[in-house]
């Protein structure tokens, strides 16, 4: 039988590449976007994790969660450095959430609250992304606006207490693997993470309206 990290991570491929290859990120790497747009997605990126990451203690003492809470992973304390730096010390001020990312927060929110296995769909797609894909967009961050390595700005993407990325992906795919659900709970779950990109795509969507590219 395929393992469910297989499972989760192929059947998510497609949306994953979608992604991946939005307008605004291409247009964000390709260092074709100011540094105010690294900054507003910075800010969109805040209100996901804070979704995420509230409500960490109750999650954590829970049996379907319990083993995925990492305080190593949690990214909310770099994100607000990252901000104040970005947008300087009253980032809280200008702070606003586009509807889009709104409702991948809100969505996020939910399963944090109502339903365990729908929150590890996120986990999922959010920290291993971060931990993979994350490393192109820190340097690319880097190298473009001259953020110092691995400094102030693209804290969001150092994971500074793995040492060793690969293999705490591969101890994290053993905990989807032995995850506690039966299969019918797998294919929602695996379905909860195909709408976790798309809701990472509509925020891109929406990214590259408020920044597109003059003709």
């Amino acid at each position: 039988m395929e393992p469910f990290s297989t499972l989760i991570r192929t059947a998510s491929h497609e949306q994953h590449v979608e992604a991946e290859t939005s307008t605004f990120m291409s247009d964000l790497l390709g260092g074709r976007l100011g540094v105010d747009a690294y900054a507003r997605y910075t800010e969109q990126l805040w209100f996901v994790y804070e979704a995420l990451e509230t409500g960490a203690e109750r999650l954590a003492s829970d049996p379907v969660t319990g083993p995925f809470i990492q305080p190593e992973l949690f990214r909310l304390a770099s994100l607000e450095r990252d901000l104040a730096h970005l947008r300087g010390p009253e980032w809280r001020t200008g702070l606003s959430a586009l509807p889009a990312t709104q409702s991948y927060a809100d969505r996020v929110r939910e399963c944090a609250e109502d339903w365990p296995g729908g929150y590890i769909a996120h986990h999922y797609t959010r920290y291993l992304g971060d931990l993979s894909g994350g490393q192109i967009i820190r340097d690319k961050a880097e190298r473009t606006w001259g953020f110092a390595r691995k400094g102030d700005g693209v804290r969001f993407y150092v994971f500074e207490e793995i040492t060793n990325p690969a293999a705490f992906k591969r101890g994290y795919r053993e905990l989807l693997d032995g995850v506690h659900a039966d299969d019918l709970e797998k294919q929602r779950i695996v379905a909860e993470c195909k709408k976790a990109f798309a809701l990472n795509t509509a925020v891109f969507r929406a990214l590259g309206e408020e920044f597109p590219l003059s003709a």
